[in-house]
């Protein structure tokens, strides 16, 4: 029951969030249809506090790519106190990978 309300928490952010989604030019080309098809937009800008952390204050974190791609399919919110924990999300690996590298590209 606790991990529903969790994802029904995250849902209900990310959906208000919607409207303040990242500027189009703040990715790479290649990189805005996956953060469009995966909803990252929903919680994340590249440099500001949205729903969920900056993808700036997330490469400080100093992340691995593998450990990024484990975030996603499973988050951990005692990484970000503060925020609403985050829902798993499903990102075939591939996908996953060219995320990370971006959010690390931002150091």
């Amino acid at each position: 029951m606790k991990n529903i309300s969790k994802l029904i928490l995250t849902f209900v952010f990310g959906t208000m969030a919607f409207g303040f989604q990242a500027k189009a030019e703040d990715f790479p080309a290649d990189i805005k249809p996956l953060m469009t098809k995966y909803t990252c937009f929903a919680c994340h800008k590249v440099d500001a506090r949205l729903v969920g952390p900056a993808y700036k204050d997330v490469a400080k974190k100093k992340y691995s790519v593998d450990k990024i791609v484990a975030l996603i399919a499973k988050p951990q919110p005692s990484n970000w106190p503060g925020y609403p924990p985050m829902a798993p999300m499903t990102v075939p690996k591939d996908d996953a990978v060219k995320l990370a590298k971006y959010i690390n590209s931002l150091k």
